[in-house]
């Protein structure tokens, strides 16, 4: 009975998916009237979402890498020296950590237009990097944290006996340890910005730069009638989440679970 019912709900969670796919294949692209599966698939919208939204998807790629990029630098010795140091200010800096989590993300994103206004970075893939790191590294640093304070202070103390300086001995010792967490907090800083739609609302006022996300929100008002083009667009820009997510779901679990086994 339990089966069964599992089976219900996992069908009832991953029909919006099906269905996104099956409309993004239908010839005339209307939802309302496509049959349950498509018996004659037109690959016509994904031709023109690659050639509509093809710049938006390598965009939204850049930003998404750029962002775990930045984000792992800073959280990860922030994490360990969080972890590792003894200080009576640590409990008083992870509660800010927690609190700036629960910011809404209306508030930050109006403060940094205001910011990137006078600095130049509206509609600058920097910009848009900088932003989505602003909501990754908490994150972040609570799971990075949450493994790094089971490893024990002898192995980096021994390396550092050896000869090993305080950087060397983090990414020799340290960041192999961390695998798990790293990959973890990787993947997830990758789909905040993946995800992302009100910084890119909020910072881009121009065509230059848009990611996906946006791209799918102008795509509506433009492709009401063509709507296999924005469930192709839909089905596209849902690929490399699924894949990550795929490929590292045993690191995920390692990683999330890690601080809690040691």
């Amino acid at each position: 009975m339990y089966t069964a019912l599992g089976v219900l709900f996992l069908g009832i969670m991953l029909f919006p998916i099906y269905w996104m796919i099956n409309a993004s294949l239908q010839p005339s692209g209307n939802t309302l009237t496509a049959d349950f599966f498509p018996w004659n698939p037109d690959f016509g919208g994904y031709e023109k979402a690659i050639a509509d939204q093809g710049a938006n998807l390598v965009t939204s790629l850049i930003v998404s890498l750029g962002t775990v990029v930045l984000s792992l630098a800073i959280a990860a010795p922030a994490a360990y020296a969080l972890a590792q140091f003894r200080f009576r200010w640590i409990n008083g800096a992870l509660l800010a950590i927690l609190i700036s989590q629960m910011i809404p993300g209306i508030v930050i994103a109006n403060a940094l237009y205001t910011a990137y206004n006078d600095l130049g970075l509206l509609n600058s893939i920097p910009g848009l990097i900088l932003a989505d790191a602003t909501h990754a590294i908490p994150f972040a640093i609570l799971i990075l944290r949450a493994f790094m304070v089971g490893i024990p202070p002898s192995i980096v103390e021994a390396a550092r006996v050896d000869g090993a300086g305080l950087v060397r001995a983090f990414v020799s010792i340290v960041v192999p340890i961390s695998r798990n967490s790293i990959i973890t907090a990787a993947l997830f800083a990758f789909l905040f910005s993946w995800s992302d739609f009100l910084f890119a609302l909020t910072l881009t006022t121009t065509d230059e730069v848009r990611p996906v996300t946006l791209g799918i929100y102008q795509y509506l008002g433009t492709q009401v009638a063509n709507w296999s083009a924005v469930m192709a667009t839909a089905v596209l820009s849902s690929i490399p989440a699924i894949v990550l997510l795929v490929l590292a779901q045993k690191y995920i679990a390692a990683g999330a679970l890690g601080g809690s086994i040691k």
